[in-house]
């Protein structure tokens, strides 16, 4: 694989340690590549910029403009659509986590994760989807579900009815935590066929993510609630979508 087709990631953190740890991980993969390093939020936005990088591990917590404000000057740049924010953080406080979705941000980890943890992550918010750690997962659906956010809550306005079977079976399998190919084995259709359902979805539910369709899911009745999301492997992150 040449340079150019690997995933080009950007590390953004104030701890140098932690991003050369970073970094010698990600760059282990023959897919994955560190393009750059920044140690703050306005360090970020003008590597991202510079650099144009496919996934951006975004600290929160960092000296002068901090990891959310980065986060959302970053997604609000037409410039810079194509890049997905992950952020990384020691901290699980609900503020940060709500203030990492309404700034845009892909996924939220916890900095003890394992690296194989980190390194399927970085892989599957490049492909589109949401990813939150479980403890973080099973906060963020209880939160949502009783103290509407119009930021992030999609449109409730009935549409749920005009879904299809398979559609809201797509949408039941998302906010159960499966990602795209576990819902193409599941459903024994194409990976294709499972893009178009979600386009719909996102569509039809006014949804500006994949965590805002489990968002939907659970505010419609179509999953419930649960007090713990047991991990689908070692080393797994439960995902938001």
């Amino acid at each position: 694989m040449t340079e150019s087709a690997k995933i080009g990631v950007l590390l953004a953190d104030d701890e140098p340690l932690m991003r050369q740890s970073l970094r010698m991980v990600i760059n282990s993969q023959p897919d994955l590549r560190v393009v750059g390093e920044a140690s703050n939020g306005k360090e970020t936005i003008r590597a991202a910029r510079n650099l144009k990088p496919d996934v951006i591990l975004m600290d929160i917590r960092m000296p002068g403009s901090d990891g959310i404000h980065a986060t959302q000057a970053i997604t609000a740049d037409p410039a810079l659509s194509g890049a997905r924010v992950l952020v990384l953080s020691m901290y699980e406080l609900d503020e940060y986590v709500y203030g990492a979705l309404r700034a845009g941000a892909g996924g939220f980890l916890l900095k003890d994760a394992h690296p194989a943890t980190l390194l399927d992550a970085i892989r599957r918010v490049h492909d589109g989807e949401s990813l939150f750690a479980s403890a973080i997962l099973t906060k963020l659906i209880e939160h949502y579900v009783s103290v509407p956010d119009p930021a992030l809550h999609p449109t409730a306005d009935g549409t749920i009815g005009r879904l299809t079977p398979r559609e809201t079976e797509v949408l039941a399998l998302i906010a159960s935590g499966l990602s795209n190919d576990e819902i193409t084995t599941e459903l024994h259709v194409s990976g294709n066929t499972v893009k178009t359902h979600i386009g719909n979805l996102l569509a039809k539910l006014h949804a500006r993510d994949r965590a805002q369709l489990v968002i939907a899911a659970y505010e419609r009745g179509i999953a419930a609630p649960r007090r713990h999301i047991a991990p689908s492997g070692e080393g797994s992150t439960n995902q938001a979508s």
